[in-house]
């Protein structure tokens, strides 16, 4: 079963460039960054209340929301930074250098939060072989960049 959790999330890792210049696309035809990822994110919760209704998943209980950490509602502001950066930065950036920086971020910022156990993952110890496999990221985003 863990092959098909890599493969999905490969796929998943697949789209956000695919992500990046179909809403800067979008951004273009909409006038603004801006507008493009709040049609993005109409969409996506479309989507998301489709699917719930065609699965039919109870509401959650309002108890339970209410005890949730107010960090765990900033996923939605994240996601919108995100959304809105990539719009923005695809066209200037290229495909390529656009990834390889989100990729050289999300590592660094892993590295951070295994370390401490921060966000609800497991505590893992930065070694010298993770911070060298980052710092092997940031070198490849400036080969990538230079050429």
């Amino acid at each position: 079963m863990e092959w098909l959790s890599v493969i999905m999330v490969l796929i998943a890792g697949a789209m956000l460039p695919i992500q990046a210049g179909v809403n800067a696309q979008l951004a273009r035809a909409s006038g603004h960054v801006i507008w493009a990822s709040g049609f993005s994110f109409c969409v996506g919760t479309v989507a998301l209340l489709v699917i719930f209704t065609m699965l039919r998943y109870p509401w959650p209980a309002l108890g339970q929301l209410r005890e949730t950490p107010a960090v765990a509602w900033t996923g939605g502001l994240m996601g919108a930074f995100f959304v809105t950066c990539m719009a923005c930065f695809a066209p200037k950036l290229g495909a390529t250098t656009l990834l390889a920086v989100v990729i050289a971020g999300q590592i660094g910022m892993s590295l951070t939060l295994d370390n401490f156990g921060l966000a609800g993952y497991t505590q893992h110890a930065i070694t010298w072989q993770r911070v060298f496999g980052v710092l092997l990221m940031l070198s490849g985003v400036f080969l990538i960049k230079k050429y």
